[in-house]
């Protein structure tokens, strides 16, 4: 079967929360445009028909909502989306859908449209009510931690499948032992932690993660993790998810370890579309959902250049053992994890190496 996934903006760069760091907003900054608005109907069904009419064979289509926030775009909008598919979808389509938000406005309709449709959410919780409250502020300068935590309780409640999404800043970074309690206190057993990213222009960023901060964090989180799960306790953790079966042969879903970049058709709400979340900028929109086929789109000259762009190495890539498991990560994201002279996946990695083994082991045992 194939498989085929799309990121969709339907608020753009919309956000009700000012958090200190937002790296979509530097993103946005950065355009002719910073906000396309709300997408309208037309946009969608174009969106919609283009992407179920791609194919002719049997298909696995997700489609994935982020922002800005993404819920700004309403309710009516994604019951129309979903009742849209419905309607134009054939056999072969199986469709899916997830939603990334930062969780303020999921009132009980919002909570039951996502259980009746399956989506999977990612709520954006930055762990700590102190450490959370400081970073993450709405439009108004409010804090949000009791806001969001009180909606993550009703997804638990309603039984929505939902996971944390934690900007790992270089001040959490210095936390890791206070927030894995956290995690274990509140029962939040599916965790992605991000990297913060620094600006675009690399302009001095308190928030932004470096690779000694990356390197400290994860021994102190792993090792928690490790002990908890030789008790058979087991946290699901976006990086170890990707990183451990590599050690057994299986390959990763992030396409930061892949080696080269992939496209993820990320649309923004007027119908641009570009190849990646960390890249929708002017210079590498490929075209446009209403104007242009999915082939089109996937076969872009811009798109041609944007994957060929080379990807950023240290001195010590030359004779990491680990290259074939890291491949120099994410162009964006690899300042978080090297610099020109160290490197702190590396460090992490050898540290901790025969405990990933035995993980790995374990799982090519299933």
């Amino acid at each position: 079967m194939k498989y085929f996934s799309m990121l969709i903006k339907p608020a753009s760069s919309l956000c009700n929360m000012k958090c200190s760091y937002c790296f979509y907003a530097d993103v946005s900054d950065h355009r002719e445009v910073k906000t396309h608005g709300i997408m309208d109907q037309k946009t969608m069904r174009e969106l919609i028909e283009k992407t179920l009419y791609a194919f002719d064979e049997e298909v696995m289509i997700t489609y994935a909502f982020q922002g800005g926030e993404p819920t700004l775009a309403g309710l009516e909008f994604f019951e129309q989306f979903v009742e849209c598919v419905n309607s134009m979808k054939k056999e072969i389509h199986h469709v899916s859908y997830s939603l990334q938000t930062n969780g303020l406005l999921l009132d009980d309709a919002w909570i039951a449209f996502l259980k009746k449709y399956e989506f999977l959410v990612g709520v954006s919780l930055d762990g700590m009510i102190e450490h959370h409250d400081d970073l993450r502020k709405d439009a108004q300068n409010k804090p949000t931690y009791e806001r969001i935590m009180k909606n993550i309780r009703k997804l638990k409640e309603e039984e929505v499948q939902f996971n944390v999404l934690t900007v790992l800043t270089h001040s959490l970074s210095k936390k890791a032992k206070q927030l894995y309690a956290f995690y274990k206190k509140n029962q939040l057993n599916y965790v992605q932690l991000i990297p913060c990213l620094p600006s675009l222009d690399f302009k001095d960023n308190p928030f932004a993660l470096k690779p000694h901060d990356f390197a400290h964090f994860y021994d102190e989180f792993f090792s928690l993790w490790y002990k908890d799960w030789k008790k058979n306790e087991v946290m699901s953790v976006t990086l170890f998810d990707n990183l451990i079966p590599m050690f057994a042969g299986i390959p990763p879903q992030q396409c930061g370890y892949l080696g080269f970049c992939s496209m993820q058709f990320v649309t923004e709400s007027d119908g641009s579309v570009y190849p990646c979340d960390f890249y929708v900028l002017d210079e590498h929109c490929l075209g446009n959902i209403k104007t242009h086929s999915i082939k089109e789109l996937a076969t872009s000259v811009v798109l041609k250049s944007f994957l060929s762009e080379k990807r950023n190495r240290t001195r010590a890539c030359l004779s990491c053992r680990y290259e074939g498991i890291c491949h120099g990560q994410c162009k964006r994201m690899s300042v978080c994890y090297y610099d020109e002279t160290y490197c702190g996946l590396k460090e992490f990695m050898t540290k901790h190496e025969k405990a990933m083994l035995e993980v790995a082991s374990s799982i090519q045992r299933r």
